[in-house]
């Protein structure tokens, strides 16, 4: 006898089946609309959290304009200091007594030797002899 339940080849043909058409039901779930109150529930709370996250984002803005402000004033307050050491070791330099007498004598400048005194609550200047 053949081989009959390992080969497909040798197994023996079928009669055709009459189709047979069955009618299939699906059921189809429709969902409700979300009612009107719930849709504008949603577009406030939306809205509300939009407008909660600008305010944060202009007040870190803000906080970052000042802080770069403070930034470059502070250093303007750096160079300007750095420009006041610098000036006034020129105010010293060209202060300097001994300085000042020299270049008098190359501009043939004499010394005065008047003493002028100031009385501070007539505000008048008064000239007296040296003794």
């Amino acid at each position: 006898m053949a081989y009959q339940n390992g080969n497909l080849a040798l197994q023996p043909k079928r009669k055709p089946e009459e189709q047979v058409y069955r009618e299939k039901r699906t059921v189809v779930v429709k969902r409700k609309p979300l009612p009107v109150q719930e849709k504008l529930l949603w577009l406030f709370t939306i809205i509300v959290g939009v407008l909660v996250a600008g305010i944060i984002i202009f007040r870190y803005a803000e906080t970052y304009k000042l802080n770069i402000e403070v930034r470059n004033l502070t250093n303007q307050y750096n160079e300007m200091a750095v420009e006041m050491k610098e000036l006034e070791k020129q105010v010293q330099v060209l202060g300097d007594p001994d300085r000042i007498n020299k270049i008098a004598k190359s501009m043939n400048m004499s010394a005065s030797k008047q003493d002028v005194m100031i009385d501070r609550k007539e505000q008048s200047t008064e000239q007296a002899p040296k003794e």
